[in-house]
């Protein structure tokens, strides 16, 4: 499990559960009949993922997660970059825990990897059924 990594960037997070959360990106990789070769989550502030969208994506907005795809084939691997910030306040927008919030996001960052899109709204209630499918299966991990 020492090809899913976390680390931060000018904030000072810690995501609790790593293996426990490990082990659901395991599960949903295998589920979506692909296999994790690199995944790195990095946790960061508002301003920093601003600035990697505005410098790699040409778009000015504060966003929670923005994910760069390097898979190959059946390998899925990437580097997934989540604002802190943004999904605590998302968190209170949409009454769910932090963690939950997280959760999802950080799930959702995977989705992406595995082909999954979220521009249409079909393509959002899609992703929205998996992101609560998989949260469902982290719970029964406990």
């Amino acid at each position: 499990m020492k090809n899913i990594l976390f680390y931060t960037e000018n904030v000072n997070y810690v995501l609790p559960h790593k293996n426990k959360i490990r082990e659901l990106l395991n599960l949903l990789a295998k589920e979506e009949k692909k296999e994790i070769g690199q995944l790195t989550y990095i946790f960061c502030s508002d301003e920093y993922l601003l600035e990697i969208n505005k410098q790699y994506l040409h778009a000015d907005y504060l966003t929670d997660v923005i994910t760069f795809d390097y898979c190959q084939k059946e390998f899925v691997s990437g580097d997934i970059f989540i604002s802190v910030d943004r999904v605590k306040e998302n968190s209170v927008l949409f009454s769910q825990s932090y963690f939950d919030e997280m959760l999802r996001v950080v799930v959702h960052g995977l989705l992406h990897l595995c082909g999954y899109k979220d521009k249409k709204e079909k393509e959002q209630q899609q992703m929205r059924k998996k992101e609560n499918y998989y949260i469902e299966k982290y719970k029964k991990l406990l």
